[in-house]
């Protein structure tokens, strides 16, 4: 019997989609493939401006416009997360393609002829779409985890890299009927957790630098990614054993998270959220979802100073 999120992950590209071939180079295919992005940017068809939402605006040459309230200059994709890495449009949903059915960032590259700094930045940017569209967006972006601080005016600025941060983040794994939420869990710290392990017997599993622990409270588990300032030699080991519920989404996280390659703390939570929003959508069918979120506008959050 299949489990329900026993997702099938490879597997042969699609060829089309929604009509347009993703396998051909054609300038047909190219206007298709923008046509049918900017149904998603726009669906009533009215345009706006993406700043201040002001709906009159002036037409200017070469596809722009101009807001008639606050004068700023736009484009039919400013301000929305597709707007980041400028890649064509066909480009952009073969790297969609590639990323729902799980392809790692070195066969993305390879497979549509990208560098691998441009993938790299590709899937970056749908992860960050991803965690916006999170019911926890607004704290997910904030000061915890510092990646508020990639958002400047709408545009995605780097990758996510190493911090100054002191605290390393936690996160809560709530798992009903099916779905799986996960919480940043404020208050506790990496180094707190360390502690319930010594002082209270809170069993730890350490893969790597990836952490989680036995049920804590209402959750089915913590977890949190660390690096080498934790004491990882003290963990408390063999007083409790591990053990992963067939089915669970830490069964489906794990496997996962072992192939990613350079999991740090400041990328965890992009990657915890993008394993919760695949949980989630159990059929793995979630090309078009994952293109209207690209094509969504970059909320705006209060960030920490960079």
């Amino acid at each position: 019997m299949q489990n329900r999120h026993d997702i099938r992950t490879g597997g042969p590209p699609a060829a089309t989609a929604h009509g347009i071939s993703l396998s051909g180079d054609t300038a047909r295919n190219e206007e298709r493939a923008r046509e049918y992005l900017l149904s998603h940017c726009w669906p009533s068809h009215q345009r706006f401006c993406p700043r201040c939402r002001a709906p009159r605006h002036y037409t200017l040459s070469a596809g722009r416009y101009r807001c008639a309230e606050c004068r700023y200059t736009f484009q039919e994709l400013s301000g929305r997360w597709i707007n980041n890495g400028n890649l064509p449009p066909l480009t952009w949903l073969r790297i969609v393609d590639l990323f729902a059915r799980e392809k790692n960032v070195h066969e993305l590259a390879s497979e549509l002829d990208l560098s691998y700094n441009a993938a790299y930045k590709a899937v970056t940017t749908i992860r960050f779409a991803i965690m916006a569209h999170a019911m926890d967006a607004a704290q997910m972006f904030g000061p915890e985890t510092g990646l508020g601080i990639y958002l400047k005016g709408k545009k995605l600025t780097g990758i996510p890299r190493e911090s100054s941060r002191t605290a390393i983040p936690v996160f809560g794994i709530l798992e009903r009927n099916g779905w799986v939420f996960i919480d940043l869990v404020s208050g506790i710290s990496a180094e707190t957790v360390f502690h319930f392990n010594h002082s209270f017997h809170l069993a730890m599993h350490r893969n790597g630098y990836i952490v989680h622990t036995n049920r804590y409270r209402h959750y089915d588990t913590l977890v949190f990614c660390g690096d080498d300032s934790l004491p990882y030699q003290y963990i408390r080991r063999g007083e409790v054993p591990e053990h992963t519920a067939e089915g669970s989404f830490w069964a489906f996280a794990e496997q996962r998270l072992k192939r990613f390659k350079g999991v740090t703390p400041q990328r965890f939570p992009l990657y915890l959220k993008e394993l919760e929003f695949r949980y989630n959508h159990p059929s793995g069918d979630i090309f078009d979802t994952l293109v209207r979120y690209l094509c969504d506008l970059v909320p705006e959050y209060d960030t920490p100073a960079s």
